[in-house]
């Protein structure tokens, strides 16, 4: 049965026995749940609070809403910490900073798919004069709405085009890729 300690630094250790735990000095020991709760009976709520918050992999708290919580939250976190892996810190991931380059937009040039309606729709407008409304829904099957969010959400904000729109003489909207 694997046999915990805590330290004063709220460090937990993983034993594969309680005979390999005896012999760490100043730390508490426990193996079950209810050790654990035992043991938590005597700490101030704070701790508990710095014990969870150092665990690795766990949304912070300000507070538990009851001490039970508490002690079951913190047995669930620990038990995949490995036997005899020595004193194990409260662990902390590398801090993210931006990669070193970033793509330009002429580097990721905006693809899709061969046979897709996005490919359809895509020729359509980079045809000369563009394509009407009415083209774009024929194309694809969709909605005018639809045609419209299409042009709006997934060329114009993901893909980063520009798509223009115009209206001819006879009244008709035709929209285009700029450039």
């Amino acid at each position: 049965m694997t046999t915990y300690t805590i330290d004063s630094g709220n460090n937990f250790t993983a034993f594969a026995s309680a005979k390999e735990a005896k012999n760490v000095p100043e730390t508490e020991r426990f193996s079950t749940a209810k050790e654990l709760a035992r043991l938590a009976e005597q700490w101030p709520a704070a701790r508990l609070v710095e014990i969870w918050n150092a665990l690795p992999g766990v949304a912070t708290v300000k507070r538990f809403t009851s001490r039970k919580t508490a002690v079951v939250r913190i047995w669930a976190a620990i038990q995949n910490l490995a036997p005899d892996g020595g004193a194990q810190p409260p662990r902390v991931g590398p801090k993210k900073g931006r990669s070193a380059q970033r793509a330009t937009k002429e580097e990721k040039a905006p693809t899709a798919r061969d046979g897709s309606k996005k490919a359809d729709v895509l020729a359509l407008l980079r045809r000369e004069g563009g394509a009407t409304l009415q083209d774009l829904m024929t194309a694809t099957g969709w909605q005018a709405h639809s045609v419209r969010g299409f042009l709006s959400g997934a060329l114009g904000k993901k893909m980063g085009l520009t798509i223009e729109s115009a209206k001819r003489e006879d009244g008709a909207r035709v929209y285009s890729i700029a450039g």
